[in-house]
């Protein structure tokens, strides 16, 4: 369904100059659509500071964007407190609720390093997207599905042998198997062992040049080194999902470093917003604390949404 939310005023110039805005470090120009890219002039002023707005003080801000709305989400850390072990991570029925009734609204999306069908499982929402595997493995509504670089399923199999038994000695190293990945989990691993795990990740990784190695929160991931991540995906269902560049506008929220290939996508034509306690260098325009605080942010919009739908 699409919404239109009220436009903002242009661009802002001083004297002349467009201003553009920097969240730690990252120069963002004002929305544009998701497929023009704006070369900035050599006289571009650029406005720093060291941290970025909380979502939730600029709820309106947000909602005064016009375009058609479009929200992707992470799962764990995002949807889901961040847990010892990834089975753990269970989402709460409140959140289920409100993203079952966001959905009813506008295009949802989750993005997730975990297995597609364990995400899937986990959300368990008709009429949305999953694309799991950090958007590897798609489907959706309408018969929507991807698959990116399948011929690497082989070598992921034999990769997987190898470093499970590279890891099997070190405690508290957990080994998950993913259709598209490997993820070696070193949250309950001791502080003085954890450089082992990195070591077997990237001797492994070494020896399988089609791979490679990516880092999350405790976590390395083996994956296939093509020219895909989640921003990647991210555009390409905004073009599968039916959504007009000229008028789309995308938010997408996450925690983890893989999130901020997503960030990017977005920066020029719609939202990023981490979801962090402490301050760090991302692309994302704003901030949130934890997923209390996302579930608030979803809220928040869901209202904006049906009021504007009976005004």
């Amino acid at each position: 369904m699409a919404i239109d939310w009220k436009r903002l005023s242009g661009d802002s110039y001083n004297n002349g100059v467009k201003k553009l805005h920097c969240y730690n470090g990252a120069a963002q120009e004002p929305f544009q659509p998701c497929n023009v890219l704006t070369l900035l002039p050599p006289s571009a002023k650029i406005v720093k500071s060291n941290m970025i707005p909380s979502a939730l003080e600029h709820l309106q801000e947000i909602a005064a964007r016009s375009g058609r709305a479009a929200v992707f989400l992470d799962y764990d850390g995002t949807l889901t407190p961040i847990v010892l072990r990834p089975e753990e991570a269970i989402l709460s029925s409140s959140m289920r609720e409100v993203l079952r009734a966001l959905a009813a609204k506008v295009p949802v999306a989750i993005l997730s390093g975990r297995d597609l069908e364990d995400l899937r499982q986990r959300v368990s929402i008709e009429g949305i997207v999953y694309a799991g595997s950090h958007g590897f493995d798609i489907v959706g509504p309408r018969g929507l599905r991807k698959q990116v670089a399948p011929e690497f399923l082989p070598i992921l199999e034999d990769t997987e042998k190898e470093l499970k038994q590279k890891l099997r000695d070190i405690a508290g190293a957990q080994l998950e198997r993913k259709r598209f990945s490997i993820a070696a989990h070193f949250r309950e691993v001791p502080d003085e062992r954890t450089p082992q795990v990195e070591q077997a990740v990237s001797e492994v990784a070494a020896r399988h040049r089609k791979l490679r190695k990516t880092a999350g929160k405790k976590v390395y991931e083996l994956q296939p080194d093509v020219d895909w991540n989640k921003g990647k995906a991210l555009l390409w269902l905004l073009e599968a999902m039916g959504l007009d560049p000229e008028e789309m506008f995308p938010i997408y929220i996450g925690d983890d470093l893989t999130d901020e290939d997503a960030f990017r996508a977005v920066e020029r034509c719609g939202v990023g917003i981490v979801v962090n306690e402490k301050p760090r260098a991302t692309a994302a325009r704003y901030f949130l604390k934890d997923p209390v605080e996302v579930e608030l942010f979803l809220r928040e919009i869901l209202a904006r949404l049906r009021d504007n739908s009976h005004s």
